[in-house]
């Protein structure tokens, strides 16, 4: 396999979060996004699907307005910014077209790190935003794919998030990240996808009765939901921590976030992850 060297920029990197649907990578990544945004690093979230489908009252245009407000409104938040392709939830297919889509992507915000789903996922859309993604490393570099969008010299690192799925193998991080000190916005971020926490994803689980009226009730049970979730892979990964911020403070993080290499892009080394996860 052809290897690149990594780019290493002279100013900010630009960080790249490739997620299906609007609110994936806010939920998986927002509070590592967040830690690069106080930095002056550039990160860019892209929505491959549109958000037309995740609901159970409302659907087409109007959810999909409503929708990509409310990514707005949580990229404003974690100080990102984001994109939506505009494909039918639920339809994204790894066709030539869409590989394409995110190949341009890639070569014009000339991403050094990019974060996706992993292959093995329960959803077609993540987990064929995976293949996109994996089957656009090194075809960024051919001059003659995707002509009308200038190549790049360089194979970014490519990075999974973090999920549950243990089949046909489980999550391995190469990088856990402190985000103890972010997790409110995080949480702040994700409360602006009133449709889906509060709406959609409540119904689709038979919890819809739960959800408080009042904002700010809601804001509580909000976090309640979701930080035993960061809590877990804190403590599912706790060797991990200890090794990158030292035994005392690896010991006490209460909520973590986790990426995985992923072997098509550029390699990730002992050299360079300090450079590409500059967080501390």
């Amino acid at each position: 396999m052809p290897t690149f060297d990594v780019r290493v920029p002279d100013g900010p990197l630009n960080v790249l979060v490739i997620g299906a649907h609007i609110d994936d990578c806010e939920i998986t990544f927002g509070g590592t996004a967040r830690k690069y945004a106080d930095l002056g690093h550039n990160v860019r979230f892209v929505s491959m699907t549109n958000g037309e489908a995740g609901h159970h009252e409302i659907g087409g245009i109007e959810l999909t307005r409503r929708r990509q407000a409310e990514g707005r409104r949580a990229a404003e938040i974690l100080g990102v910014e984001y994109t939506f392709l505009d494909t039918h939830e639920g339809e994204l297919r790894p066709s030539i077209e869409n590989r394409n889509k995110v190949i341009r992507l890639i070569r014009e915000f000339k991403a050094d790190l990019i974060l996706t789903h992993r292959p093995n996922d329960y959803h077609p859309d993540h987990r064929y935003t995976s293949d996109l993604v994996q089957d656009s490393a090194y075809m960024v570099t051919v001059p003659n794919i995707c002509t009308n969008t200038p190549h790049i010299t360089y194979n970014p690192v490519i990075c999974y998030l973090h999920d549950d799925f243990q089949k046909p193998y489980p999550f391995n991080p190469d990088v856990v990240v402190d985000i103890d000190d972010v997790v409110e916005t995080k949480l702040d971020a994700i409360h602006e996808h009133d449709s889906q926490m509060y709406e959609w994803l409540p119904y689709n689980v038979g919890k819809l009765e739960e959800v408080p009226e009042d904002d700010d009730e809601r804001r509580e049970w909000l976090a309640e939901d979701r930080l035993p979730g960061f809590a877990a892979v804190a403590d599912r990964h706790r060797d991990a921590l200890v090794e990158r911020y030292g035994e005392e403070r690896g010991s006490e993080v209460r909520y973590a976030e986790a990426f995985e290499h992923c072997e098509y892009g550029g390699q990730l080394t002992d050299e360079n992850r300090d450079i590409l996860f500059p967080i501390e």
